[in-house]
């Protein structure tokens, strides 16, 4: 095992010793790869540099007490990837490849697995890209699927604790019926101004509006928004949100902890309702809020007045961590071990 300060990971890159890949030539997949290359050689025509096609995944393997590495809801990630392909017009990676792939990046870098207790995890990027050279609009015809991991700390720097967010109104993330959906580099690159802009008021994030009529809430820059009141777990229901797979496991373990779960729009007056919010992806699992500035109107939503994470994010956080790491028993399936 690698010697590091496990408990005091930043969230981000950080060298491994290895990388797999597969290419697509010819109408077809070919065999897995490994290499120990950090860098990727391409045309300088190829698509993803020209014309955006590119799809990543975010995912996440946690080592147990009983020391299994598990690997959490990865069908749902091969899905996704499938589905933002298809949005681009890139080839779809089959889910033995992608599925394989994710295991051997796991197995090929197993020293670099955080261990149980440690509060990491590691960090797991499958990565597709357009490498087929095109000057003309149109799709490639190859393209490279690679996964890279790197262990990690916890997404924003404050850990489990309630974090301030803004409201963004000059600037919108993804419009309805374009690509909000999916999850491609351009929806994180519209982001890019907003999020710098609310790093330097002293926010950890920015909360994007409907970019239609500017009245309900979309998303939290890069993970998904939820708010509870009345013992109702409430998420936005949005044309242009990514489909979180935190998000929809969070409605889930909802229910069965006995709350009623809700997945609808959100107008931002309700804001003023919620007993609790928060931000949830693969990246920060859920991260309390404590409050959301809306600058141009001057009005502050807050949620954490003793600066403490709510009972029931904290419940739903316990639980879906459990279950990641073996602790809580999983009853839907959910944990493949690798």
């Amino acid at each position: 095992m690698a010697d590091f300060d496990w408990g005091n990971l930043p969230f981000g890159y950080m060298k491994t010793d290895y990388n797999v890949r597969c290419y697509f030539r010819d109408g077809k997949w070919g065999e897995l790869e490994i290499s120990s290359d950090e860098n990727v050689s391409m045309h300088m025509a190829a698509t993803t540099l020209h014309y955006g096609q590119e799809a990543f995944e975010g995912m996440k393997a946690f080592t147990g007490k009983d020391g299994k590495i598990r690997l959490f809801r990865w069908e749902e990630n091969a899905k996704r990837m499938r589905n933002s392909a298809k949005g681009v017009m890139m080839a779809e990676v089959p889910d033995d490849i992608f599925f394989n792939a994710v295991v051997k990046a796991i197995n090929m870098n197993k020293r670099f697995m955080p261990p149980y207790g440690s509060g990491a995890s590691l960090y797991i990027r499958p990565l597709l890209i357009g490498t087929g050279p095109q000057v003309g609009v149109k799709p490639a015809e190859e393209y490279l699927f690679m996964v890279f991991v790197s262990p990690v700390g916890p997404y924003f720097k404050e850990g489990f604790k309630p974090v301030k967010m803004m409201i963004e109104r000059e600037f919108d993330r993804a419009a309805p019926h374009g690509t909000g959906n999916i999850k491609v580099g351009g929806n994180y690159a519209a982001s890019l101004n907003t999020l710098h802009a609310a790093h330097d008021g002293g926010f950890a994030s920015a909360i994007f509006l409907d970019a239609k009529e500017k009245k309900y809430i979309d998303e939290c820059g890069p993970a998904n928004f939820f708010g509870i009141k009345d013992n109702t777990y409430i998420t936005p229901k949005s044309p242009s949100i990514l489909p979180s797979i935190t998000n929809m496991s969070l409605l889930t373990l909802a229910e069965d902890l006995g709350l009623k779960a809700e997945r609808r729009p959100i107008l931002v007056e309700e804001l003023e309702t919620f007993e609790e919010a928060g931000a949830c992806g693969t990246a920060a699992v859920i991260s309390p809020i404590a409050s959301i500035t809306d600058v141009s109107l001057d009005k502050v939503y807050t949620f954490a007045k003793d600066g403490q994470p709510g009972p029931i994010s904290t419940k739903l956080y316990e639980t879906l961590q459990g279950i990641q790491t073996g602790d809580i028993e999983d009853k839907h399936n959910w944990v493949t071990l690798v």
